[in-house]
């Protein structure tokens, strides 16, 4: 597994490119990996709805939670399913849309400098083993282009978006991934 540092795409991860991204502000400034946890619907599992959701393909018929999620325009770099299963749908060298109204360090529009990384789960349930083990693979190859993200500047949403993001979750365990970082 390595990425491309010209493309910024992971290689051996599933490609779903979404249309919801642009351009970084300042190229050179990939500081930030803010760690996300989802599940669509809700605490259900695998499918092709999160896919759907970040290529804003989502069907609002298919779930009455997706009714109020279909219209928003928002993506990730990476997901790692539970399965271990990596997906990316924006180049880690474009700004994907996944952190929102965020402040870091006293620096607000987290996307800007930031990279998205998807873990399949939901707050309160433990995330899979092989999820931590593929977040660590990808975390230090991501380390090793982008050196200013440091094990310091490594978050939860819920760490720049206090009060409106809870994710990744009380359930994801910090520990297990500094440990092996």
């Amino acid at each position: 597994m390595q990425i491309d540092p010209h493309t910024g795409l992971l290689q051996g991860a599933r490609q779903c490119p979404s249309p919801n991204y642009n351009a970084r502000p300042h190229p050179g400034d990939i500081s930030l990996l803010v760690i996300h946890g989802i599940s669509l619907p809700p605490k259900q599992f695998g499918g092709d709805a999160i896919d759907r959701f970040f290529t804003n393909c989502l069907d609002p018929a298919q779930h009455p939670y997706f009714q109020e999620i279909c219209n928003l325009q928002v993506s990730a770099h990476l997901l790692i399913r539970r399965d271990g299963e990596l997906v990316q749908y924006v180049p880690f060298i474009e700004r994907a849309w996944h952190a929102g109204d965020s402040q870091f360090a006293g620096r607000t529009n987290c996307n800007d400098f930031s990279i998205g990384i998807e873990l399949e789960g939901s707050d309160d349930l433990p995330y899979e083993p092989v999820q931590y083990r593929q977040l660590v693979a990808v975390t230090r190859l991501l380390q090793q282009a982008y050196p200013a993200i440091t094990r310091e500047r490594i978050v939860g949403h819920c760490d720049i978006a206090p009060g409106r993001k809870t994710d990744p979750g009380p359930a994801f365990d910090w520990g297990r991934l500094m440990a092996a970082l």
